[in-house]
């Protein structure tokens, strides 16, 4: 299944969230929509979940319109989308069964969930009760209650610790091996690093970055080298002829004012026998990517469009 978004536009009054993207997502390939806040991802997110309709443009599955009959969706909204003063098992199988789930399939899934997530223990109590954290793990819970073989999930690591932390990663990582299709956003960028194969950062209502993360490194400049050795004065003596360096706790972090010329500075090492233990070019993270790409971003106010409203509620969970 390939998800297509094709020259999507949405505009907020005189606010241009979106200008015009395009992408696409794979099933089993989890893509990170990234950006700061205000850049668009939350209304990206939306227009695919029919919450909201673009300006222009189109979402496409398998080259088709999206028909949300045919196709389960599930959707975790970045703010609270939870009803407080409901129990949560009663409220699992009500969303259940707003998804197409009979009755008892409904039960059998929250059930599932509850218990998969550590969570069995609170399906008597209402929302209200619960910790942020797990209020997050139930409505992780009710994205997944349908089994959706398209998967949204914003800023799903909102108020969890790192052992729950590690308990949604692996919940993505089982999906994406099942097939699904999962869009991803998420300010925790080493999680989104281990997670995603593709990524997407928006700037502006715009992209900014865009493709396979391994295709967005190697278009990086590979101009960084670790190095460790025995006689580490010596190295940097030799470094400094070649870029800046910083010490590191094992070693020198040199960035080469020439990346073409770090064969130099390994074959200057080795002649001068330094006792070098590690000569290694470093890769930007995630990170490094996106500042890079949206770091000079100031964040605008939120279109009013955007802010939660408990009107809209009913909506976003279907």
């Amino acid at each position: 299944m390939e998800l297509t978004v094709n020259g999507i536009t949405k505009s907020f009054g005189d606010v241009q969230a979106l200008k015009g993207i395009s992408f696409a997502a794979r099933s089993g390939a989890p893509m990170g929509l990234l950006g700061r806040n205000g850049a668009g991802k939350t209304t990206a997110m939306r227009i695919i979940m029919d919450i909201f309709a673009p300006d222009s443009g189109t979402v496409l599955i398998d080259g088709k319109p999206i028909d949300r009959h045919s196709v389960r969706l599930g959707y975790l909204p970045e703010e609270r989308g939870l009803y407080r003063k409901t129990c949560v098992g009663e409220q699992l199988v009500y969303f259940g069964r707003l998804r197409g789930l009979s009755r008892l399939e409904a039960q059998d899934a929250a059930e599932q969930w509850l218990k998969r997530l550590d969570m069995y223990e609170y399906r008597d109590k209402r929302v209200e009760t619960l910790s942020k954290g797990n209020q997050q793990r139930i409505q992780l819970a009710l994205s997944l209650i349908n089994d959706p073989e398209v998967i949204i999930l914003d800023e799903p690591f909102s108020g969890l610790d790192p052992v729950n932390a590690g308990q949604l990663r692996e919940i993505v990582q089982e999906r994406a091996q099942m097939g699904r299709l999962i869009i991803f956003s998420s300010h925790q960028m080493e999680s989104v690093e281990n997670i995603c194969d593709d990524i997407v950062i928006l700037k502006k209502g715009s992209i900014a970055v865009g493709g396979s993360l391994s295709e967005i490194r190697a278009g990086c400049p590979r101009d960084r080298v670790r190095i460790v050795a025995e006689q580490a004065d010596r190295v940097q003596e030799a470094a400094q002829r070649y870029g800046s360096c910083e010490p590191l706790k094992d070693g020198l972090l040199v960035r080469l004012c020439q990346a073409d010329s770090r064969q130099k500075l390994l074959a200057e090492l080795v002649s001068a026998e330094v006792g070098l233990l590690t000569f290694e070019t470093v890769e930007p993270s995630l990170e490094e990517i996106f500042v890079a790409a949206a770091g000079e971003e100031t964040e605008p106010q939120k279109p009013a469009e955007e802010q939660p409203a408990a009107g809209r509620r009913g909506r976003r969970r279907r």
